[in-house]
């Protein structure tokens, strides 16, 4: 009964896109030895977080996208609830995925990686950025509201993507910052 959201799903994080934050999760994974399979299970959960946020951006409420990637949007090929639902699956599939053993076997380290994407993700992160965005179409900012909005809207999930490897890791502060 539910295939329509999965199908929604596919088609909102399966076709195009250049996978950079997934690329910075690898890379950083791989300087501190963490098992590949952990790894590119954190890169998906990260994924999943971008694609949500592109299939609500483009929602009438917002960009009112017709085109992603040079295709129809989400709300087009489907209708806007599907849109919305399959948006809030995909965020919600991340946090599955990052809560699972498979991603790594020491729980706090699990936990450390949803607290950590959920900060970046959230209200002080990638939504509270999307929110300035809005408030930016109707007022001009300056350029440090402009920087402060980028910092946030994607600057927070790509620092996320960087800092997943020594988390993953579990290296301490002061050698993730070497690194």
């Amino acid at each position: 009964l539910e295939s329509k959201l999965f199908e929604a799903m596919r088609y909102g994080a399966l076709d195009g896109g250049k996978r950079f934050r997934p690329f910075l999760v690898l890379e950083t994974s791989r300087l501190f030895g963490v098992d590949k399979n952990n790894a590119l299970r954190t890169a998906a959960a990260v994924e999943f977080v971008h694609c949500y946020s592109l299939i609500h951006d483009d929602l009438p409420a917002m960009d009112n996208a017709d085109l992603r990637r040079g295709k129809p949007t989400v709300f087009k090929k489907f209708d806007e609830a599907t849109a919305i639902l399959a948006g809030d699956a995909l965020l919600t599939l991340a946090f599955e995925v990052l809560a699972h053993v498979d991603t790594h076997t020491d729980p706090a380290v699990r936990c450390r990686l949803i607290e950590k994407l959920s900060w970046a993700a959230g209200a002080r992160g990638m939504c509270g950025g999307q929110m300035l965005d809005l408030i930016g179409e109707k007022q001009t900012f300056d350029l440090a509201e402009v920087k402060h909005m980028e910092r946030l809207k994607t600057g927070k999930i790509i620092a996320f993507s960087v800092e997943a490897g020594g988390l993953l890791g579990q290296a301490d502060h002061q050698l993730q910052q070497k690194k």
